[in-house]
């Protein structure tokens, strides 16, 4: 690609959460990347997310939004630190009121920026149309957007690839499944009935279920399915989280609700049947390079009723997520097993 001194020629990207929206971002890292071999690029992020951006020559600005940077006056500070890294453009891929204090910032001392546009209204408008809207952007598009605001010129990103990594689990010996039936939110969260059962119809099915989860409740049933079923393996406090993107790369499909575990999925190149309710896939937030047709839900005209599913049901029992049945999940996996799609 020809030289073109305009260009910045070390980018800050400033993504802090959310932990799903950040793995979107290394696909479009990606990209510019491939356009543009030789540009210092440093992402400003929590420190625990570092392993989404393995593989890619990056350098990191740690963020620690929970201590010194919670404050606006703390986001100032890091901008000072940032600008003698020689730091020449930002490019604000999160625009919220830290990160708009931090661009300010940057701004009024002769950095260029750019920052996302999310598409906020669309968004809002799109809730409780039954799903009769247009795709709304892809958000890793609208990742690329703002490099692109920045005068940098390149193609969409591809799908990822399947990565060399360790297996912090052993050898890998026969069809290993992967199953996330948990979210943040109870509208992004397959009812526990129907997650027994999933379990219950996809342990006989193959070598190794691998559940992820958090601690608490999800740790609970993640090891009471353990204690049933000799195949599956609970993997919290297990593995840390770069080994969890391990295990999850060397699994054969993973069944995952719209949450972080997509996402992850979708950076190593594994297979994904994705399960949603409040939430919709066409909003722009499905797994980068996951087919909507791996994507099931349900047609009720409340959906999507959030766009990230934090709104509370307004019939109180979640039923678009009833509605989609683990016999119709263990059907679409075999189907993408069959089809070895990512």
């Amino acid at each position: 690609m020809a030289k073109n001194n305009g260009l910045p020629r070390h980018l800050l990207v400033m993504r802090t959460s959310a932990m799903g929206d950040v793995a979107m971002l290394p696909h479009a890292l990606r990209a510019l990347r491939a356009a543009y071999p030789g540009l210092q690029i440093t992402v400003a992020t929590p420190a625990m997310f570092r392993p989404f951006f393995r593989g890619l020559d990056v350098g990191f600005v740690d963020v620690r939004t929970r201590d010194e940077h919670h404050t606006l006056r703390g986001m100032w500070r890091l901008a000072a630190e940032v600008r003698r890294l020689g730091v020449d453009a930002v490019a604000d891929v999160h625009d919220v009121l830290r990160s708009k204090a931090f661009r300010l910032s940057m701004r009024l001392h002769g950095v260029r920026v750019a920052s996302i546009r999310k598409g906020r209204l669309a968004k809002y408008r799109a809730q409780g149309t039954g799903g009769g809207f247009a795709p709304l952007r892809h958000s890793v598009l609208r990742y690329c957007d703002v490099f692109r605001r920045l005068g940098f010129v390149f193609p969409d990103p591809s799908p990822a690839v399947k990565p060399v990594c360790d297996n912090p689990m052993g050898e890998k010996r026969g069809l290993w499944l992967g199953f996330a039936p948990f979210s943040a939110h109870a509208g992004k969260t397959w009812p526990e009935a129907h997650a027994r059962r999933l379990v219950e119809l996809l342990a006989p099915r193959c070598d190794r279920l691998f559940i992820h989860s958090g601690g608490g409740r999800e740790q609970v049933f993640a090891e009471e399915m353990a204690a049933r079923y000799p195949q599956v393996t609970a993997l919290f406090g297990r593995v840390r989280f770069a080994g969890e993107l391990e295990v999850i790369a060397h699994e054969d499909c993973l069944v995952s609700m719209d949450s972080l575990a997509m996402h992850m999925a979708a950076l190593v190149a594994t297979p994904v049947v994705s399960i949603w309710g409040a939430t919709h896939p066409a909003l722009g937030f499905l797994g980068w390079g996951s087919p909507l047709s791996q994507a099931l839900q349900a047609s009720m005209p409340c959906r999507p009723c959030s766009a990230f599913g934090a709104r509370p049901c307004c019939y109180g029992d979640y039923r678009c997520l009833e509605a989609v049945r683990p016999e119709q999940v263990v059907a679409k996996v075999e189907e993408v097993l069959a089809k070895g799609t990512i």
